[in-house]
């Protein structure tokens, strides 16, 4: 089984300082679990802090935080702890597309912070074709498929005599993962195989196909 591949960042919420790095777009995996954003908290001051609250704003729906806020009950002058948000990255997440998250912090006196991290999701590192759903179906389906580069792409319904029933798509499509429904009400009961044929600049060409029941 291939090895999810994870993203770690490591950033400071707020110091008399932030790291020169402060605006570098984090890369993150597509379709991956396990992911965290580490945050240092530091309390600069020469006195405590209590009841800081931290959340995590702006989150896409395609970004999925195990949980988007932290509370920390006190931190002393001069100290510093780290706090780790996990989340994952849904399949539907757009690719090579910059987005900023933003941490606020609120002290329980009315203080508050804030820190952006931006983030691009990477494409697949693979071409896929997925099986339909539901199947077997009736009268439509979804066809889903993931590309690692732009490029163009046809699909088409073929019967299993080889003969082609229909061309649902013939279009240049960007990376990452899309989806196509089939409407089967004209066609007859039976298995039918459709067929995804992605080109990308340079001329390289990927295939891959996959069979279907409808039953009417």
């Amino acid at each position: 089984m291939k090895k999810e591949a994870i993203a770690t960042i490591a950033v400071w919420l707020f110091a008399t300082t932030l790291p020169s790095a402060a605006q570098t777009i984090y890369e993150l995996p597509f379709a991956s679990a396990g992911n965290s954003i580490e945050l240092t908290v530091a309390n600069t001051s020469g006195s405590p802090m209590q009841n800081i609250v931290i959340e995590a704003t702006n989150v896409p729906g395609w970004l999925r935080f195990s949980e988007t806020r932290q509370t920390l009950p006190l931190l002393k002058a001069k100290q510093e702890t780290p706090l780790l948000f996990t989340f994952s990255v849904e399949k539907s997440a757009p690719v090579k597309k910059e987005h900023t998250l933003s941490f606020v912090i609120k002290t329980g006196s009315g203080e508050s912070w804030s820190k952006e991290v931006k983030i691009a999701v990477a494409p697949p590192d693979h071409f896929e074709l997925f099986q339909n759903y539901p199947n077997p179906f009736n009268p439509a389906t979804t066809i889903s498929y993931q590309l690692p580069s732009d490029g163009r792409v046809s699909l088409k319904i073929y019967n299993l005599l080889g003969q082609e029933i229909a061309a649902l798509l013939e279009e240049d499509q960007s990376a990452g993962y899309h989806q196509a429904v089939l409407d089967a009400t004209r066609f007859a009961s039976g298995m039918y195989v459709y067929r995804l044929s992605h080109t990308v600049q340079r001329g390289e060409r990927h295939f891959s196909q996959r069979r279907m029941l409808l039953l009417k």
